[in-house]
This record gives structure tokens, C-alpha cells and sequence, in this order.
């Protein structure tokens, strides 16, 4: 197997990790608003792990990253604090399967935006007719909500976009910021921890001593291990070895994987749309993430 190969199959392994637990973190981060914990608690936590676990790396950087200022604004903004206060408002007002389907649907639509705007990167039609299938069937996923839901619905998928929107700054900013994954992983935990330190500790402590500290164990687990650090990394690295687009495309698995794991958790079933969803959903991610190419240089970001 030649090196090209190897290196984007590492990074298929990564993105697929990736999609098991950010699909986890959908249902539960969901299931744990629903309960006591406040969204300034389920921050801290998620940003406490990580920035003491990888205080080291953020000490040998430096705070202020390899001299990429705006890339690093870039994924402050796009994975710390904004990401997850976001992200929760908006799973009060909407399902797991919604924010999947939203969210890692139009993902992919706004980091090729930023990538033809930004950096002129070209997109062959493979990979154009992968992310058409994609959104076409997440939001098969999500018809029903989307064109019939409620108002708080329909304000959670607003919200739900701005996430896309926001995370595929952060793509876009680690593309450029010259940091390995688990350095942008400490940086970004470093700078959120700061801002949410005043707002998040006395209320987790209080709620500890209510009798939640098993939930906020489980949060602090899912929230700083699994998904800001495990699944920071490994997107990371799957963005480093396949780039920005093709990334973004293969985590559309998300809802697919979200809305079958919110059967037993949530109790959300999934009906013939989301069956549906499930198909489109998957052949899109096949054509636009370039599983079928692997003969191409995995380090390019124009496709073919």
C-alpha cells in the first residue's frame, strides 16, 4: 500500500471515530438539557478535562498558537464556547435527529463556501453530486419537523444552522493555523475555560452537592474526553490528511448514525423519511468524501 493511501486511510479511521462520538454527544448532550444541568455547566465541564489533560502542549505552543492569530480566532470561535452554547440552545427547542440532520448537512455546504471564497478551492462534480445527495437526504431526515414543526422548532433549526455555520469556521481556521490536533485541542479548551470559568464553577459545585454529581461526571466524560478532546482530535487529523471538504462531507454520516442511536436513548423512532434520509445520506457521503479516489493525493484540495 503505498504512503498516499495509508495516510488517507488513517484518516478515514479518524473521521469515523469522529462520527460515532459526535453522534453519542448529539443525543446526550440533548438528553442532558432536558434535565438540571444549565448550558454555562455542561460548557464548563467541557472545556475543564481538556485544558487541564493538554495544559502542557497549550505551555509549549504558547496561548497565542505558531503566529496564525486569525486562524486561531477561527477555532476559538468555531469549537469552543459559541460551538457548545449554541449547539445546546438550540437541542432545547429541537430533536437529536434534527440537529444532526441539519447541522451535518449543511456543514459541508458552508465549509465549500468558505473554501471557494477564501482559498479558490475547486470542487470536481463527484464530489458536487455527493453533497447534493447529502443534503437531500438529511433533510429527508428532518421533513417533518422542518416544514411542519412548531415555532420552537423552527428556532431551533435556525440555530442549528448557525452551528454549521460556526464549526466550519473552525475547519477552515485548523486548515491554516500550523497547530497539530491536540494542540489546537488544548488552545481552544485553554481560551473557553477562561471565559466560562467565572460563570460555570459555583453552579456545577452546587449542583454536585444537590445530588447531580453523577450527571456531571458522566457530562464531564462525554463532554471534555470523548467530544472536545477524542473528537476534536481525531476530526483534526482526518482534516490534516484529507482536507477541509472531503472532512466535512464524511461526517454527514452524523444524523444517520444520531437517529438510529436516539432509539433506545430518546425514544425517537425513525419513520420512511428518515429511512430515506439514510440511503441519500449515505451515498453522499461515499461520492463526496472521496472513498472512491483514494488514488488521489490525500494532501490535494482541489477534487477530481
Amino acid at each position: 500500500m503505498s504512503p498516499e493511501k495509508r495516510s488517507a486511510l488513517i484518516g478515514y479511521f479518524a473521521l469515523t471515530v469522529t462520527v460515532l462520538i459526535w453522534s453519542a454527544w448529539i443525543v446526550f448532550t440533548r438528553q442532558g438539557v432536558q434535565h438540571a444541568l444549565p448550558i454555562p455547566v455542561i460548557a464548563f465541564v467541557r472545556m475543564l478535562v481538556p485544558a487541564l489533560l493538554l495544559a502542557p502542549l497549550t505551555w509549549r505552543v504558547g496561548i497565542f498558537g505558531r503566529g496564525h492569530p486569525l486562524a486561531l480566532i477561527f477555532c476559538i470561535l468555531g469549537a469552543g464556547l459559541p460551538h457548545i452554547f449554541l449547539s445546546a440552545t438550540g437541542l432545547r427547542y429541537a430533536g437529536a435527529a434534527e440537529f444532526g440532520a441539519v447541522v451535518l448537512g449543511t456543514f459541508p455546504i458552508f465549509v465549500a463556501l468558505l473554501s471557494l471564497l477564501l482559498f479558490k478551492e475547486k470542487f470536481g462534480w463527484f464530489r458536487m453530486a455527493g453533497l447534493v445527495c447529502t443534503v437531500a437526504g438529511v433533510l429527508a431526515i428532518a421533513q417533518n419537523d422542518l416544514f411542519s414543526g412548531g415555532a420552537n422548532a423552527n428556532f431551533g433549526h435556525f440555530v442549528f444552522l448557525l452551528v454549521a455555520l460556526n464549526y466550519a469556521g473552525y475547519t477552515i481556521g485548523f486548515r491554516h493555523s500550523g497547530l497539530t490536533p491536540f494542540e489546537a485541542t488544548g488552545l481552544v479548551a485553554f481560551w473557553s475555560l477562561l471565559f466560562i470559568l467565572p460563570f460555570g464553577l459555583m453552579p456545577a459545585i452546587e449542583l454536585a452537592r444537590s445530588g447531580y454529581a453523577g450527571e456531571i461526571a458522566f457530562q464531564a466524560m462525554l463532554q471534555g474526553v470523548f467530544s472536545n478532546l477524542i473528537g476534536l482530535a481525531t476530526f483534526s487529523e482526518g482534516v490534516r490528511r484529507l482536507g477541509s471538504s472531503r472532512s466535512a462531507a464524511f461526517t454527514a454520516l452524523v444524523p444517520v448514525v444520531a437517529t438510529l442511536m436516539a432509539i433506545p436513548v430518546l425514544g425517537e423512532w425513525p419513520d420512511g423519511w428518515a429511512i430515506t434520509g439514510v440511503i441519500f445520506a449515505s451515498i453522499g457521503v461515499v461520492l463526496a468524501s472521496g472513498i472512491l479516489a483514494l488514488s488521489e493525493k490525500p494532501g490535494r484540495t482541489t477534487a477530481g
